[in-house]
């Protein structure tokens, strides 16, 4: 994959790639820092909503083309706007996407190659997963212009210590990708190189998990964690006895308790929609 790619006038402002169930969807607007303007964000959306029901896709991998992972929101367009509505407008449009991140049925890698900031660093931190080169920098970096970033917020705290989250809230200051993997924003730092492989190797270990299992966890994941402690174990203990009366459990621990190699996960296309 390259990121020096600068878009041509006609050209996609979002491209998608599947490749052996892993779903790459790249961010490019290059000459634009892949800032998410209302076209880009309408295009993630488009995808995400596509990539709920198809069961032949394992992994997400959220990309860039350019020098630029995302640089946050569109500020022309946003100075553009008009009043109130169409700010609103934007922002829960955002907002949407960000949530829809989460509900997808599968794993979302952020894969970061470069400077991430305001919404851009909000976009990796949403990501349920993240790995990034050596040299990339993230902020929140509103606050810079006055405007302090109330929605990266959400997914920034979510990720980070309290103190260092209000940190680069109040600073605007860059954090560099060692502190970032410090701090639990990404995963893997990895030489720039390199950082195809090991999105790819993270990505390929995930999709040979039964898609179940995982979608099972992912949902309770994002569940659960905003519950209080018993709440949270009702949940677990509910989907945890959907997940061992599924096939690839019963399997699966069966050839483990035999001795036996792991079997065929089903494929998911033959679990019915409204299996819980």
């Amino acid at each position: 994959m390259t990121n020096t790619n600068t878009p041509g006038a006609n050209e996609a402002v979002l491209l998608r790639d599947d490749r052996d169930g892993i779903a790459t969807l790249t961010l490019n607007r290059s000459d634009k820092f892949n800032a998410l303007s209302t076209e880009l964000m309408a295009a993630i959306q488009d995808q995400l909503d596509a990539l709920m029901d198809d069961r032949s896709v394992k992994v997400v991998v959220i990309a860039a083309n350019g020098r630029a992972f995302c640089a946050g929101h569109d500020l022309q367009e946003m100075k553009a706007m008009d009043g109130r509505v169409p700010l609103e407008a934007l922002f829960k449009q955002c907002s949407k996407m960000m949530v829809s991140l989460t509900r997808l049925p599968q794993p979302v890698i952020a894969r970061v190659h470069g400077v991430a900031a305001a919404a851009g660093c909000q976009l990796v931190a949403q990501c349920d997963l993240a790995v990034t080169a050596e040299g990339v920098r993230f902020s929140t970096s509103g606050i810079n212009l006055g405007l302090f970033c109330s929605t990266p917020m959400v997914a920034v705290t979510r990720n980070l210590p309290r103190k260092q989250a209000l940190e680069l809230l109040y600073t605007g200051d860059f954090l560099d990708a060692e502190a970032a993997l410090q701090y639990g924003l990404v995963n893997r730092v990895v030489p720039a190189d390199r950082l195809d492989r090991a999105t790819d190797e993270l990505a390929r270990t995930i999709a040979d998990k039964s898609p179940r299992a995982i979608q099972f966890g992912k949902e309770l994941f994002y569940k659960q964690i905003e519950e209080g402690l018993e709440a949270a174990y009702d949940l677990a203990t509910e989907t945890i006895v959907q997940n061992m009366l599924h096939p690839d459990a019963q399997g699966g621990v069966g050839a483990f308790l035999e001795k036996q190699p792991m079997p065929e996960w089903q494929d998911p296309s033959k679990d019915p929609k409204d299996t819980p």
